[in-house]
């Protein structure tokens, strides 16, 4: 384990409640595959949620090119992509790919995961398609997305905010297994999260960490899953039959 990983895992219970959703999943699922998982993650970038997760992690993202992409930092790009290797024991490649038309082969991978990706992507029916290509019989397809039941899309660089009938729609063109649920309540404590933490700013990445913590506990409760109204997410999981 590298020491970036290390802090990271130390300080895991103060991080965003949706990153460490989609954490607790990966884990689970690496620790209980025969061997180590094939994991691909799709525009993760600094791919916080795959940090320790047992398996060998592949990560692939569009590279960066747009002044909208650097504002709102997204996309890959060399520089992105060498810290990420430096920092991280379980990485296998960072590729520059683009999921509606990958290079990767078909029945390569046991998980995909996509967290916070395709509200980004124009072609998102042929994105589906390809993540279901290049996963293995049996495999997963994890993702999330912001609710579009309850989310106004203001992001110069989202596409869609789906409603969760057509998210399942979109998903049952490619998978016959899908499950999604409403994640991460909304509220005072989730906004004081959302401030970013910085060394120079220590009361307010202190705000911010007791506000993951705060929210991680209220997005918890179990009717938070069935709750349109004052949530912020939508998880999927889809299997590929096998």
């Amino acid at each position: 384990m590298k020491s970036f990983e290390a802090v990271y895992l130390t300080l895991e219970p103060f991080f965003p409640p949706l990153w460490r959703r989609v954490r607790s999943e990966l884990v689970q699922f690496g620790r209980s595959h025969e061997g180590p998982a094939s994991i691909l993650d799709v525009g993760g970038r600094k791919s916080h949620y795959t940090v320790g997760v047992p398996g060998r992690i592949t990560v692939t993202d569009i590279c960066r090119r747009s002044g909208v992409q650097r504002d709102l930092n997204l996309g890959l790009n060399g520089a992105i992509a060498r810290q990420m290797r430096q920092r991280r024991s379980n990485l296998r490649w960072v590729v520059f790919d683009d999921m509606t038309r990958s290079s990767f082969r078909s029945s390569t991978f046991d998980c995909v995961v996509a967290v916070e990706v395709l509200e980004h992507v124009e072609r998102d029916a042929d994105f589906v398609r390809e993540v279901q290509r290049v996963l293995k019989p049996g495999g997963i397809f994890l993702m999330t997305t912001p609710n579009g039941d309850f989310v106004r899309n203001t992001n110069p660089d989202h596409k869609r905010h789906y409603r969760r009938e057509e998210l399942e729609a979109l998903l049952r063109r490619s998978f016959e297994d899908v499950e999604l649920e409403y994640a991460i309540a909304g509220g005072r404590f989730r906004r004081w999260a959302l401030k970013s933490w910085s060394l120079k700013r220590p009361l307010r990445t202190f705000k911010s960490m007791m506000g993951n913590l705060v929210n991680s506990w209220q997005s918890g409760r179990a009717n938070v899953k069935t709750r349109s109204h004052g949530t912020h997410h939508i998880i999927a999981r889809a299997r590929k039959a096998g």
